[in-house]
Order: C-alpha cells, then sequence, then structure tokens
C-alpha cells in the first residue's frame, strides 16, 4: 500500500508479505494508520478528520493478488476493473470537505463495490471487532460458517420457505382484514350487473331509439313532406291538371331523341336528360314507401321513451353511453369473479401456509440437529486452541436453544419461535477455570482472555473456510508473558494458510513475525516515505530490546530478543 496524507502518515509505503508480519513502533507512531489505509480500500467509512492537516486529500492505494475464478475477481470484473497481471489495483481519495472515491482497476467505482469484496478478501479484527465477537447473532454465524455445507444446505432451504411464507401470511392477513370492505364491493357490483342485466341493453341501441324517437315525434310533418314531394315529381293523381316534374323531363327527352342522330352532343345530353329521368322515378317510388311505412303510432312513440328512459338510468350510473355500461358491466364480472373466489384463495393461502410451517418445522430440526452436532465440535476445537494460549483449564461451549412461542413452529417437540435464520439463539460460553459455570463471553472474560478465544476462533476456521488474509490490530491488548508468546505462536501457525498482518506492542508477539514492519515517525511529528521499514537483523533486534524494556541498548533486553527470534526461527 501507498499512504499519503492520512493522519500522521505524510506519504509512506508498506509492503505486506506472505505469512506474518509485524507492525511495530512507539505509541502514536501512526501503526493504526496502516489498519485505517486497509480499511479505506475495503470500503470503510471515510472520515475527512482523517485528513493530514494543510493536505487537499489523503489517498490509499493498494495491490491486492486475486484467485483466479474466485469469487472477488468475478466481482471486480462485472464492476469493470482490470487486472494487472492477477493483481488488482485499488485506491480511494478522501477530501477535506468529506467527499470520497473509489477506483478499482482503473475504473471508478461505488464504495460500496469495495466492501462487497472485502468480505471475501480480508477478515479484520481489532477491539471493536471483538465487541462484535459477544453479539450472539455474530456467534450464531461463526457457528454455521464452521459447520459448513450441514447448514447451508437446509438454511438456504428453509430461508425460501420462511420468504414465502411470510408472503403467504401477509396475503392472507389482507385477504382476512379486508373482507367487509370485499364484501360491500361485490354488493355493489352484484347490484350494478343485476340491474344492467334486467335491463338487458344492446350495444347501439341507444342511438338507434334516438333517432327513432325523433323520426316518431315529428311523424306528421314527415309524411306531410313527404307527400308533397312525390306530387312534384310524379304527379297529383286526384289533380289531372297538375304538372309534374317526371311528365315535363319526360317530354324533355321525346324532344331530344327525335333529333338526337344529327348531333353527338345533342344526342349526350339526351342520354343524361334520360339518367334524370330514371332518378327521378326512383326518388318518387321512395317517398311513396316512406310515406306507407311511416309509422305515427303514439303507442309506439311511448314505448321508444320508456326504452330510452330505462337505458338513461344506467348511463346515469355505469357510462357516458350504453357502449361505456356494457363495458363496465364486463370489467364488473370479472372484478365479481375474483373478490367470489376470496374464500377459495383463503382456503389454498391457508393450506399452503399450514404447510410451509410443517416444512419450516422439519428444516428448523435439521438446523438445530446441524448446529448442536457442529457447536460440540467447535468447541473442542476451540478449548484445545485456548489450552495453547496459556488458558489450559478454560473450557468454551455453546448453549444453543429456542424460546417457546404458541405462534411458532414445531422443533423437538415443542412449539418455538422462529426468524428468517431458524428457531435458534447460538450463545458462545466461556468456564475460565474449572469449577467456574460456563457464561457467556461478554461476562465471563477479561480483555485479554477474549482476545485470545477470538484468536482462536479464527485459527479454527483457517482450517475451513479461510479467507485470504487476517489482519488483527492489538488483538493482544491485555496480555503479556508466556500468553503472549502463545498468541505469538498460534498467529505463525495462521500464517501457514493465510497473510497475517499484526499491530502489536508486543515483542513475544512480533518476535514470530516473518517479516517485521517498523513505523517511526520524523522529528517534524510526520511518518514519511522513509518511516515505514523493514527490520532485519540488527535493526530488529534494537527494536524488540526497545519493545521489551523501553531501551534499545539494554544487554539483558537484547539478550531476551535474541532468544525469542532464535525461539520463533526454531519453531518455524
Amino acid at each position: 500500500m501507498r499512504i499519503r496524507s492520512l493522519g500522521v502518515i505524510d506519504d509512506a509505503v508498506v509492503e505486506l508479505s506472505p505469512g506474518f508480519t509485524a507492525v511495530t513502533g512507539e505509541t502514536g507512531a501512526g501503526k493504526t494508520m496502516v489498519v485505517t489505509s486497509l480499511g479505506l480500500l475495503l470500503g470503510g467509512r471515510a472520515d475527512p478528520a482523517l485528513v493530514r492537516i494543510g493536505a487537499k486529500s489523503a489517498v490509499v492505494e493498494g495491490r491486492i493478488a486475486l484467485r483466479a475464478g474466485g469469487t472477488a475477481a468475478i466481482r471486480a470484473e462485472e464492476a469493470g476493473a482490470e487486472l494487472d497481471e492477477g493483481a488488482l489495483l485499488v485506491s480511494r481519495t478522501v477530501s477535506a470537505e468529506g467527499r470520497s472515491r473509489a477506483f478499482l482497476g482503473g475504473r471508478s467505482v461505488p464504495v460500496g463495490v469495495l466492501a462487497e469484496l472485502a468480505d471475501e478478501l480480508v477478515a479484520v479484527h481489532g477491539q471493536t471487532d471483538q465487541q462484535g465477537l459477544l453479539r450472539p447473532a455474530r456467534q450464531r454465524e461463526a457457528l454455521d460458517r464452521y459447520a459448513g455445507d450441514a447448514v447451508t444446505g437446509p438454511l438456504t432451504k428453509y430461508a425460501e420457505a420462511y420468504r414465502r411464507l411470510r408472503s403467504v401470511a401477509v396475503e392472507l392477513d389482507e385477504l382476512t382484514t379486508r373482507a367487509r370492505e370485499r364484501a360491500q364491493e361485490a354488493d355493489l357490483l352484484r347490484f350494478g350487473l343485476n340491474e344492467i342485466a334486467a335491463v338487458e341493453p344492446l350495444p347501439g341501441e341507444d342511438v338507434e331509439l334516438a333517432a327513432e324517437a325523433e323520426r316518431l315525434g315529428h311523424a306528421e310533418a314527415l309524411a306531410s313532406a313527404a307527400a308533397l314531394a312525390h306530387a312534384a315529381l310524379a304527379g297529383n293523381p286526384e289533380d289531372p291538371e297538375s304538372v309534374d316534374a317526371t311528365t315535363l323531363v319526360a317530354g324533355s327527352h321525346r324532344a331530344l331523341e327525335a333529333v338526337r342522330s344529327h348531333d353527338p352532343a345533342l344526342a349526350a345530353l339526351a342520354e343524361r336528360i334520360g339518367e334524370v329521368g330514371i332518378l327521378l322515378g326512383d326518388v318518387a317510388g321512395e317517398l311513396a314507401g316512406y310515406a306507407d311505412d311511416l309509422d305515427a303510432d303514439p303507442l309506439r312513440l311511448a314505448a321508444v321513451e320508456e326504452r330510452r328512459a330505462s337505458l338513461t338510468a344506467l348511463t346515469r350510473k355505469y357510462g357516458e353511453d350504453i357502449t361505456a355500461v356494457l363495458a363496465w358491466a364486463q370489467e364488473g364480472a370479472a372484478r365479481l369473479t375474483e373478490l367470489d373466489g376470496d374464500d377459495d384463495r383463503i382456503g389454498e393461502l391457508t393450506a399452503e401456509r399450514d404447510g410451509l410451517r410443517g416444512e419450516l418445522s422439519l428444516l428448523a430440526q435439521e438446523l438445530t440437529d446441524a448446529r448442536t452436532e457442529a457447536a460440540a465440535r467447535f468447541a473442542d476445537a476451540v478449548t484445545a486452541e485456548l489450552a495453547s494460549l496459556a488458558m489450559p483449564h478454560a473450557r468454551v461451549s455453546f448453549a444453543v436453544r429456542q424460546v417457546d412461542d404458541a405462534e411458532g413452529v414445531e422443533v423437538g417437540g415443542r412449539t418455538v419461535a422462529y426468524g428468517p435464520t431458524g428457531a435458534d439463539e447460538v450463545e458462545l460460553l466461556l468456564a475460565p477455570h474449572p469449577g467456574a459455570p460456563p457464561r457467556p463471553i461478554a461476562k465471563g472474560a477479561s480483555g485479554g482472555e477474549l482476545s485470545r478465544v477470538m484468536l482462536a476462533v479464527e485459527v479454527v476456521f483457517a482450517g475451513t473456510d479461510p479467507v485470504p488474509t487476517y489482519l488483527f490490530d492489538e488483538v493482544d491488548a491485555g496480555v503479556g508473558g508466556r500468553a503472549a508468546v502463545e498468541i505469538g505462536r498460534r498467529l505463525a501457525k495462521l500464517a501457514k494458510s493465510a497473510q497475517v498482518v499484526v499491530v502489536t506492542h508486543l515483542p513475544q508477539v512480533a518476535a514470530f513475525a516473518d517479516r517485521q514492519l517498523l513505523v517511526e515517525k520524523t522529528n517534524d511529528g510526520t511518518v514519511t516515505r522513509s518511516g515505514v521499514t523493514v527490520l532485519e537483523g540488527e535493526d530488529r533486534v534494537r527494536e524488540l530490546s526497545r519493545m521489551l524494556a523501553g531501551q534499545e541498548d539494554s544487554e539483558t533486553a537484547r539478550a531476551h530478543a535474541e532468544e525469542l527470534l532464535a525461539t520463533a526461527r526454531a519453531e518455524g
């Protein structure tokens, strides 16, 4: 990593080797900034207070090796990042105003993408993470992680069934709590449909009846006009002297027919007059038929108006015209079918709910059995590790229990509460010495004991579900003497399967590191590029001496430091 303008660090490069790297230095020298920098690269919160006074922004850049085809590599490529010979270049910038930017493989990405990669790349442990281990939810996650497929398989099925049960319960609750509203809606629809069905309207009937009513209301005037028009065209039989259009046109046609052979133009006019005569005859015939067919019956008019009134009553309630009324009826019938089917739907959902609860009972039982079995193995493994961490009489155990709930699911012959991860409450218990009752580690472990319990848990995890890198920030707080040596040994053991970075004040821990980095300030109070150095040979002995006795040149401290290094090398 390269760190610029972050806290006391002006510009420094931190090279973390494979295996076990210890970061040491005086209090306040900036060791924690190494942890903070890695946290920023992994999507941690950007605090503008971290920016060095006088600088516009702090920048952390890192190069992280990825396993080809691994989840982290796939997610990085999905985000558009380009890998550099199997490594991922990550950059995070924090401005003094609080703005933050993240870059992954040369591409600008949301900070959340870095956080997604963090879970696959690094396990960070510090004092706050120890507090996290105190939460039962975290302890259950740890146990599930250790159990592996025995829990993962049924838990996946359980989670799916649980989500479906919640969905069914919500729908069922809605159907039952809104039953009155739906019944009222169904009654209104049923009334409307019955009212429409009683009238039996036909498509476009209102338009046709309006036209008929208009015609019937003016029947006498229409008949008189038709008669006058017919007389003008075809003559009045009661008045032989009357002149009509048909007779006149016929006379003009005969006049032209007599001479049409002498002039083609006149012959054409004769043809047209002939056509007019035919048209006049047709119209006259239709006028006669219209007059004969015209119904002036007042009873029919009354019937039409009564029918129109019935249709108008429908259009006032259900649509602007009969077409719209019929459309409302079609939609209403579909909705009524849906509402009438709610009782059937409630029955179906109730049956599905009961079936899902039965399925959850079986899966919850399977989860409980798997967790109980894994808890015994996990506790034995952690207890064995604690024996190697100067806690030979400590015993770790897991309490896997359930809470009675009449509305829950059946597990082990009891009806118990359940949630999205099953019916189990998991708690890690510690009996630090013989005769002591097992107590939750939040109450039964001191700070140093808690550090060792957490380290033991990680060493056990390393053999089952390792992450590439572990970062411990003063995990050895509150520990000294023999326990510190044992912590160094276990960290070295963990480093055989993963990269381990430890920020420590204890020489007993640092002596077991494959590489030791010293963070030191310059005279002006900053850490520069030369302020993070790899200690080797005599320099490493001097730093371990300082950590042991506070005096770099103490012969006794030097002898002890050399002894620690020799012991660590012999065991490595």
